[in-house]
């Protein structure tokens, strides 16, 4: 099946989220509805509906669609309970907790008619992983789901993996893996790039691999569940294997155990800890609620010596100051920060913030390990990315081919337009201030400049996103205090 038939596919499928309307369920809601029905579909397509309880298989559905009253509903509902106590861990941990978001069992009718209409004969094996992506990748582009805080555009997630060459020799890790895109593409990759390498292990190895050579931590139940669907799809994880993710809270006690990794590719989550409360780990040296620079400590205090990491993260970090200075400081002690990439705005833009990619690899000892740092500018003289200006892999490959093809940043580099160099004691010399420019800021250059409606309304709603998130904050903040 060609890419634009899996759009097709994954546009009638999300398109079925209209029936819902009338239920008053949101896009993310509805993606994680559409992932219950989905894994049983998928698993009557695969013929593995044997890990599946019996008496809950997709044809059990259709038995009783046509039935009169809510028998199909109540059903499905005792079929959600049924999967989440099921022996089968996989199944298990993806319907943990699960209740149904539909109250109208018409619109389960016609979501069970809709889903046996579409044709999965043309949807081979291997590009189940790539229709799920594409309904992700679109729950992400809706502005009010507020999916951007797990969502990395996939774009960006190949070119830091492509820079950082993971291969099947090395443990892999995200801290905070939302749908698993960075694990699912490093697997790709090694299984693309370093195929020799990965088919030269022999079985049991490769098991270990599948096995220990992956790791991400999700603190968020729906996400996670999101993530160990996208995991099953896209074949890295076994039929009863829950493959790499984790259920864990990377910033509590629980995680601490998790270190020594050669390589480390995160988008660790904006804003502050939920209630101000900071990290209960007994590594971090600069406790704080700012979620990112505790999990930029979480990153470098996790990596062994010559493990190398790409993380995104926002542009408060780069600059700001207190803790912030101390643990930059830090970072750029115990390892080498070779290269920062400034990214164009409008990738995250339901959060309305700035976003950079730092990539660091840790040094032998704690101090002293970054000489110089290497800037890409690829914000300024760039496009206004949304949902009408896509953000896509060719505008990442100049800085891909600038950053050389060694993955620890150490290959021979020239200085250009977008490319500069900073020494440590340049950076020093700013009270290691990160947020590094020479070229013309172009909030200045579009003053006059009229922008489009379609990013205006972009940025109202990510406004109206971001009050609303803060009022929720604050309602649950009061609930604790009252």
């Amino acid at each position: 099946m060609a890419k634009q038939q899996v759009q097709d596919i994954g546009k009638k499928l999300w398109d079925l989220c209209n029936i819902l309307r009338d239920d008053g369920i949101t896009y993310h809601q509805y993606l994680t509805e559409l992932s219950y029905l989905l894994f049983i579909k998928v698993a009557n397509e695969l013929d593995k509906e044997a890990h599946l309880p019996v008496g809950y298989y997709w044809q059990d559905y259709l038995n009783l669609k046509d039935a009169a009253g809510e028998k199909l509903l109540e059903f499905y509902q005792d079929a959600l309970t049924a999967y989440s106590r099921h022996e089968n861990k996989l199944v298990a941990a993806i319907y943990a907790n699960a209740s149904t978001y539909l109250r109208q069992a018409k619109h389960l009718e016609d979501l069970v008619t809709e889903f046996e209409k579409l044709n999965w004969y043309s949807v081979e094996k291997d590009q189940l992983g790539d229709l799920y992506e594409d309904l992700l990748e679109r729950n992400a582009s809706e502005v009010k789901s507020g999916a951007g805080q797990y969502f990395t555009p996939r774009p960006l997630i190949k070119a830091m993996v492509e820079v950082l060459n993971p291969t099947a020799d090395m443990r892999i890790f995200d801290p905070a893996s939302g749908t698993g895109g960075f694990l699912i593409a490093a697997d790709q990759h090694i299984r693309v790039k370093n195929v020799a390498a990965f088919d030269a292990l022999k079985e049991l190895e490769q098991d270990a691999y599948l096995e220990k050579a992956m790791t991400g931590l999700e603190l968020v139940p729906e996400t996670y569940r999101l993530g160990l669907m996208n995991c099953f799809l896209h074949d890295l994880t076994g039929d009863e294997s829950l493959g790499p993710l984790r259920n864990v809270n990377t910033l509590g006690g629980e995680a601490n155990d998790f270190k020594e990794f050669d390589l480390i590719l995160s988008n660790p989550p904006f804003g502050t800890k939920k209630g101000g409360g900071k990290s209960t780990r007994g590594d971090i040296a600069y406790n704080t609620s700012n979620k990112q620079l505790a999990f930029l400590q979480v990153i470098y205090h996790s990596l062994k010596e010559g493990g190398m990491a790409g993380v995104v993260l926002p542009d408060n970090v780069l600059f700001e100051g207190g803790l912030g200075r101390d643990v930059r400081e830090e970072l750029m002690g115990m390892c080498n920060l070779h290269t920062i990439l400034r990214l164009p705005t409008g990738l995250f833009y339901a959060q309305g913030v700035k976003t950079n990619v730092l990539f660091f690899t840790r040094g032998q000892g704690d101090t002293g390990n970054t000489a110089d740092t290497w800037v890409y500018d690829l914000r300024n003289e760039m496009p206004n990315f949304g949902k009408t200006s896509p953000f896509t892999f060719a505008h990442l490959k100049e800085f891909i081919a600038a950053y050389g093809d060694r993955p620890d940043g150490t290959a021979q580099r020239k200085e250009a337009k977008r490319f500069k160099k900073y020494s440590y004691t340049d950076i020093e010399k700013r009270g290691f201030n990160l947020d590094l420019s020479w070229m013309a800021d172009d909030a200045a250059a579009e003053a006059d400049e009229p922008e489009a409606p379609e990013v205006i309304l972009d940025q109202i709603e990510a406004k109206f996103d971001e009050a609303a998130t803060s009022i929720k904050a604050l309602r649950a903040i009061l609930g604790e205090e009252s």
